[in-house]
């Protein structure tokens, strides 16, 4: 039996860019049913990790969909942070979707650790 996720990972990353219309497809099929389980999820993950570009909707979709796992219990703790610096510096630069993404998790946190706080001064200059 075929992998699902090799299988759409090589229909999507074809071409190595994610396009809106491919961004379409992903959340109708992963988001149809209102949520997205942990299989789905490190899915997304996975593409962005491997996609050599990506439109904005396509990171829009994986901010949305990290943001309640992050912020699950309300706070960032030492180890989500060391987490989301891998994610954020994975390519070796943060881009301005990043940027906002850390920005909102911030903004949203009823609190956060010194771990989480320094990568904010790293990420967003401040």
């Amino acid at each position: 039996m075929a992998d699902w996720k090799k299988l759409a990972k090589a229909a999507i990353l074809s071409d190595g860019h994610i396009d809106k219309k491919e961004v379409a497809l992903i959340r109708q099929e992963l988001l149809g049913d209102g949520k997205l389980d942990r299989s789905e999820l490190e899915f997304l993950l996975d593409l962005r990790k491997s996609a050599t570009s990506v439109v904005r909707d396509f990171n829009t979709l994986v901010f949305t969909a990290l943001k309640p796992v992050i912020l699950a219990d309300g706070s960032i703790d030492a180890k989500e942070a060391a987490w989301l610096r891998k994610f954020v510096f994975a390519d070796g630069k943060v881009d301005e979707d990043e940027k906002a993404f850390i920005s909102d998790l911030k903004a949203s946190a009823k609190s956060t650790s010194p771990e989480f706080e320094e990568l904010v001064k790293q990420v967003l200059g401040s």
